[in-house]
């Protein structure tokens, strides 16, 4: 059984129908990638999913679980983390005090999953008093990601981390990415750079109008001529 199931969902901003029927799977230890244009759909599908914009109907279940009614706060508790779309750091907070929001719901063993993001992202060890709002756009999204694994996720959502950062850091945050899933956690990434979405992931969806218009293995999107022209500038 899949650890992640999302059944012919749609979900509205007002009248607007943002996604019209998208079904995704992701198994258990897998990085599964969303592609495709802006206005494609892929930010609404991991905002139906976290609860944050509930689905009007369709079905989301994690575990076996129906959560596609349930409240942000106890997906977080369920195990799903998103790390959204522009970061979203709290400027005027500190590296650490980010991190502690990210915990909020999950104090127990607190030290230990701290260690654990100083380990991945060295850099913001090293930054750890400064205040997040005079960070660079990379060392942000190292914090985004780090503040979402400190609700210890079995699911992590990634929206767009290579999103306004300098090629040599979108390398890095992908390598530790990699790193991420070799832990343990399973991984739905939404993803503009098609390549580096595509190199990481097993699985991929591409995205048009609010509904799935491709599925397959990453290896097979990639030779996939309307994938290339579209995505990959080939």
């Amino acid at each position: 059984m899949p650890v992640l199931e999302v059944e012919d969902i749609h979900t509205y901003y007002g009248n607007i129908e943002a996604l019209k029927g998208v079904s995704l799977t992701v198994e258990e230890g897998e990085i599964v990638t969303m592609l495709g244009s802006n206005g494609a759909g892929k930010s609404t599908t991991l905002r139906s999913i976290s609860g944050l914009t509930p689905p009007r109907r369709g079905a989301i279940r994690f575990g076996g679980d129906e959560i596609s009614a349930v409240p942000p706060q106890d997906i977080v508790r369920h195990g799903i983390s998103l790390s959204p779309e522009g970061r979203h750091c709290f400027p005027r907070m500190t590296v650490r005090e980010n991190l502690d929001m990210g915990a909020y719901l999950r104090r127990d063993r607190y030290e230990d999953h701290l260690e654990r993001v100083f380990d991945l992202f060295p850099r913001l060890k090293e930054r750890e008093r400064q205040k997040a709002g005079t960070m660079s756009g990379g060392e942000q999204q190292m914090l985004a990601i780090g503040r979402a694994l400190m609700a210890r996720p079995k699911l992590l959502l990634l929206d767009e981390p290579s999103m306004g950062i300098a090629p040599v850091l979108v390398d890095r945050i992908y390598e530790t990415i990699r790193q991420i899933n070799r832990q343990g956690t399973t991984i739905l990434l939404v993803e503009q750079n098609a390549n580096h979405a595509l190199a990481t992931a097993s699985r991929g969806y591409v995205l048009a109008t609010g509904q799935v218009v491709l599925a397959d293995r990453c290896g097979v999107l990639r030779e996939n001529e309307e994938v290339r022209r579209a995505y990959l500038g080939a």
